[in-house]
């Protein structure tokens, strides 16, 4: 169940018995495309965890029902600049090919209104339109376009075939639009219609910025994904991160957002597949397979607990997050888990395992870090608490004010000092 059905973008957790822990693995994705070439290496400004498409109760998204000669109008808040982008187009969780015919990307001007003259047509291997295999991504050509930090694309994707259910990421603090036929070229968006979901894309590169040494990425579920933010705001914790990163002199890094409402660490939500693959199972692709990935910023846990999953179980699942980020050479810190006493989830003995967990990610030293989210929110009355300035009503998740405690919390130069691993290879 969700926590309020008419709140779509808001983390869900149900209190029910415990459900079967799950570590099966979902087929990865794989992005084909160009590389850097020169101007640099590309890094992931903006991303989103995708899941299958699928109808989502309370949620107009027709990403279950999937599309036809249709017309998606993304808006995408991009945490780096650059003079050059490039699009990934996402058929992650399709059983069938996507042809694509017409793909722009331009500056947002306000809703779905380009800025004049900033249309951009995109190609994929010097042709216009492109079919992207099932369970595949696929970037397109480099555009050059000047393009800056904290700043809005819109990026419209036309399909002109039955699409099947569509890959998607179904809560996203944002409005997005969709019209009938081929409307990427419009400027001035007046025929197109609100949709609460991102579709058809999961990534946004740039190239070009002498500044920017790569990407962090923020990991987790809804507290890292939209948290209880205002609506076409970017006040997501990441956000707030990638504004303090881009106020920094000298050299910095990309957000990408990897959070994924109603998501857990250690399982998949049986019969709820819009919440998405367990943690550990898309770590892969959600993380290790962004463009320039630099570190990862772990903060995942309280639904496993919502669930009523054990301290160990969470813990076993920390330990193979980790390793598989260390295979690849790139450092893991972890994030502690919000206070939640106060919210419908609390009970004695999943406050008894938040404390055994949080206690171990603070001091078994299996991560390269700690961010200590929940010292930065927590009530001074009430440790167990969220701050009631942070609270967003929920007890459970934050509002603008606490995902900017959170971001606050972040050592920059934690981040931006990359540990060396001598046991293994630099990814």
């Amino acid at each position: 169940m969700r926590l309020r059905p008419s709140a779509a973008a808001r983390l869900s957790l149900a209190a029910v018995s415990a459900v079967a822990l799950s570590l099966a693995q979902v087929p990865q994705a794989s992005a084909q495309g160009p590389g850097p070439g020169p101007g640099g290496k590309w890094a992931a400004a903006w991303g989103a965890s995708q899941v299958v498409g699928s109808e989502i109760p309370g949620n107009s998204c027709p990403a279950g029902s999937g599309l036809e000669n249709r017309t998606v109008r993304n808006v995408l808040f991009v945490s780096a600049g650059g003079d050059n982008v490039r699009i990934r187009l996402a058929n992650t969780f399709g059983t069938r090919p996507v042809s694509v015919d017409h793909v722009t990307v331009a500056l947002q001007r306000s809703g779905a209104a380009a800025v004049p003259g900033t249309l951009r047509t995109l190609t994929f291997g010097g042709r216009g339109d492109t079919t992207v295999a099932a369970g595949q991504d696929l970037f397109s050509d480099p555009v050059p376009m000047r393009v800056r930090a904290l700043s809005s694309l819109l990026v419209s994707v036309h399909v002109d075939k039955a699409t099947g259910p569509v890959t998607n990421h179904p809560f996203t603090a944002q409005g997005n639009y969709v019209a009938a036929g081929d409307a990427a070229l419009d400027p001035s968006g007046t025929h197109y219609t609100d949709t609460p979901c991102w579709m058809l894309v999961s990534g946004v590169d740039v190239r070009g910025s002498a500044r920017t040494a790569g990407t962090v990425v923020t990991f987790g579920d809804s507290i890292t994904d939209t948290a209880n933010t205002t609506g076409n705001a970017n006040q997501r914790y990441p956000d707030h991160l990638a504004r303090r990163l881009q106020d920094r002199t000298g050299r910095t890094l990309a957000v990408v957002n990897a959070g994924l409402g109603g998501n857990r660490l250690i399982a998949a939500r049986d019969g709820e597949p819009y919440y998405g693959p367990s943690g550990i199972s898309r770590v892969e692709r959600d993380a290790l397979g962004q463009s320039g990935v630099e570190a990862v910023i772990l903060q995942e846990g309280i639904n496993d607990i919502g669930f009523n999953a054990s301290a160990e179980d969470i813990i076993a699942g920390y330990r193979t997050f980790i390793a598989k980020v260390h295979a690849k050479g790139v450092p893991v810190y972890g994030g502690t888990l919000l206070p939640f006493r106060g919210s419908f989830v609390w009970t004695p003995e999943r406050q008894a395992t938040w404390t055994t967990v949080n206690d171990w990610i603070r001091h078994s030293g299996a991560f390269d870090g700690v961010v200590d989210f929940a010292a930065a929110t927590a009530s001074a009355a009430d440790p167990l608490a969220l701050e009631p300035a942070y609270d967003s009503g929920d007890g459970l998740h934050p509002n603008d004010a606490g995902t900017r405690a959170m971001a606050d919390a972040v050592d920059l130069g934690l981040l931006l000092t990359r540990p060396e691993r001598k046991d293994s290879p630099r990814h």
